[in-house]
């Protein structure tokens, strides 16, 4: 087994050498808005996993995953080739492709959020011109114990 600090330093220089190769050096169409976004390796560095994440052309567009997918497994081969090149360990990990699902968490996440603020505000709204239902102050005062029998 290989020392962790070691397996998050392969990491870091696979999805550098795997997006700086889908960026520059692969022509595949549908790898134009392909964004690596992380990746990681198993603790023997034999096997990488490389999250990625797909825009659109455009705000409007909706970004195509399955032929982002495609491209990905076509230039597998090639891919792997560079990170052998770039890396200089042993073993070339076999790479892995996988959709990020992060930054769609994080939208569902603020959606949520947004829902949240909406509905405070509304009982915030509701509460300006509202009165206790009953004393002001519904809590009793503690009684004074007498302490002149127990001395």
């Amino acid at each position: 087994m290989a020392d962790p600090a070691r397996a998050r330093r392969l990491a870091k220089r696979i999805a550098t050498i795997v997006a700086t190769a889908i960026d520059h050096e692969i022509k595949d169409p549908r790898l134009q808005y392909v964004t690596i976004t992380d990746a990681k390796v198993t603790a023997d560095l034999h096997d990488a996993t490389v999250y990625y994440t797909v825009r659109g052309a455009d705000l409007e567009t909706e970004p195509d995953y399955a032929e982002a997918a495609a491209g990905l497994e076509k230039a597998k081969g090639v891919l792997r080739s560079k990170v052998g090149a770039g890396t200089g360990v042993r073993f070339t990990p076999t790479l892995t492709f996988v959709t990020d699902t992060v930054p769609d968490t994080a939208r569902h996440m603020e959606e949520l959020l947004a829902k949240a603020r909406a509905a405070d505000d509304a009982v915030a709204r509701a509460r300006e011109g509202a009165v206790p239902a009953g004393d002001a102050d519904p809590y009793k005062e503690p009684r004074e114990r007498d302490t002149g029998d127990f001395e």
